[in-house]
């Protein structure tokens, strides 16, 4: 059975960034030493008038800490732990946004048909990648780069379009939230499956598209 796991325990724990205890740079710095993923610094919660909000100054922000800061984010996003650093150190309290389409995209999915698929594949003997919850009620699934171009074809083929399930794709030009970071008052992204040796190298999205499609159409 998956659960959402908040601390880090055993013998691979090196190689996982922690959720509760560790600040956002110690985070973002493991990601870059441990995963090879580049980073980049998001927005960040303020509080103003004793209302806490998103540093964008959007009252209506659907994302609140956790959304890129500045337009040329993409090209700030950065593998070097000195440069991740750097950046945090200057703004502590940043989230932290790991791009998509570069070492992996991510597959977006509800949450409850993402733990669905999780016990369908482990059922199948599947190995899935990280898997994050984000406090949206989404699971997104780590797996090799270019999954947004194959995603249409793999599901027709399964009888699906994109446009009948709730399943999309984030790749090149996108990103993901990576835990610890939290979104506004909903709560924290957290790992549902927790980057470690046995999913270093990540699936292919061939791989794990039968079962989420399979999930996504039950949880209609």
């Amino acid at each position: 059975m998956f659960i959402v796991e908040e601390t880090i325990a055993g013998a691979d724990a090196v190689q996982i960034p922690k959720q509760r205890g560790e600040s956002l740079l110690d985070a973002a710095v493991r990601y870059t030493e441990e995963r090879h993923w580049d980073v980049v610094p998001g927005t960040w919660l303020e509080t103003r008038s004793g209302v806490q909000g998103c540093s964008c100054g959007d009252a209506a922000c659907p994302a609140p800490g956790a959304h890129p800061a500045r337009e040329d984010w993409a090209v700030r996003a950065t593998g070097s732990a000195t440069v991740a650093r750097r950046m945090w150190r200057e703004r502590p309290d940043a989230s932290v946004l790991l791009p998509t389409g570069l070492t992996f995209d991510a597959v977006s999915v509800p949450e409850s048909a993402g733990f669905l698929a999780l016990a369908r594949m482990e059922r199948l003997g599947l190995t899935p990648g990280p898997v994050t919850v984000t406090p949206h009620r989404r699971t997104e699934f780590f797996v090799l780069p270019g999954a947004a171009a194959k995603v249409p074809k793999l599901l027709r083929g399964l009888g699906w379009s994109l446009s009948s399930i709730d399943l999309t794709v984030r790749g090149e030009g996108d990103f993901v939230a990576a835990p610890p970071t939290r979104v506004g008052s909903r709560g924290a992204v957290q790992w549902a499956c927790r980057p470690s040796a046995a999913n270093r190298w990540l699936p292919d999205v061939e791989e794990i598209v039968p079962p989420l499609a399979y999930a996504c159409g039950r949880d209609r």
